[in-house]
């Protein structure tokens, strides 16, 4: 029997290479001539959420630039009943962009994914969560129904900031911005007044998994939705090497990579009893209630 908790399993869909830390080192002129590694990566993960438990549904944001070059990967997310969402085009920070270029690339990647699957994209992710209350703004008014770009870690140099209006919807960790149009933050554990980062990425390779299962359980507790995020290239210790790195972005971008699959594995396994719902099927409910 399922409890009345849920857990958001969101995928960022972008490739090894387009990763921010690598910025300095891969050009994006050099993306097209890159080993395409994200659709065997991220039919990976499908196949892994079909096998572990049949009704684990799962938010998948997508790179426009990856939607184009493989379209049948997005209509199979979609087949197989998980969230098609947005991550932009090219994954360029909010803030790195102008006012009328962000409404551009929020308007054309909506669009391209929509056009694919034939639906409604109704989310939208911040790559590296350059999230602000002027993009949440430029997100509602490009057509989107929430952003789940806040991430309330503030030891991260690039995540953005978010000020929440009051809200009666802290129970699910949703929050109304605007009429119609919700955030749906990363979750992170609050210990006293310090927030220790704990919604997945290098964070979830980094922890032992039984030490990042009790904070899980600790959030769930009182937030009765937990929300995590991993990429497709976390799961491919095989992924061509990057040189010349800074070695806090070697670490952070290779640390545990090898067990990553079978993390996630044990992390949907130990949480069985909980519901894995999509984004918006989360809002859907919500809204039901």
């Amino acid at each position: 029997m399922h409890t009345d908790k849920t857990i958001l399993l969101t995928i960022d869909v972008e490739d090894w290479f387009q990763v921010e830390n690598f910025k300095a080192h891969i050009s994006y002129d050099s993306w097209a001539s890159r080993e395409l590694r994200v659709e065997a990566n991220t039919h990976a993960l499908l196949d892994l959420f079909d096998t572990v438990e049949p009704n684990v549904k799962a938010t998948f944001f997508v790179l426009a630039w990856i939607a184009q070059r493989c379209p049948d990967l997005i209509r199979e997310i979609d087949r197989r009943g998980h969230e098609v969402a947005s991550h932009g085009c090219n994954h360029e920070l909010c803030y790195s962009m102008s006012a009328d270029k962000l409404q551009e690339d929020l308007r054309r990647s909506r669009k391209i994914l929509g056009e694919l699957i034939g639906k409604e994209i109704w989310g939208y992710r911040a790559p590296s969560f350059s999230v602000s209350n002027e993009t949440l703004g430029m997100v509602q008014a490009a057509g989107y129904r929430y952003d789940s770009s806040y991430n309330s870690y503030e030891g991260h140099g690039r995540y953005g900031t978010l000020q929440f209006p009051e809200t009666d919807n802290c129970d699910r960790h949703i929050y109304q911005m605007a009429p119609g149009f919700y955030e749906i933050p990363v979750s992170n554990l609050t210990l006293g007044k310090r927030v220790v980062p704990w919604g997945g990425g290098g964070y979830f390779r980094l922890l032992p998994i039984t030490l990042f299962l009790m904070g899980v359980r600790h959030i769930l507790k009182s937030n009765k939705c937990y929300t995590f995020y991993i990429h497709p290239w976390e799961i491919d210790d095989k992924q061509p090497r990057v040189n010349n790195l800074k070695l806090s972005f070697h670490f952070r971008h290779y640390i545990n990579m090898k067990s990553t699959r079978h993390k996630l594995h044990l992390f949907i396994n130990a949480n069985s009893q909980q519901r894995f719902l999509t984004c918006k099927e989360i809002m859907t409910d919500s809204d039901s209630k």
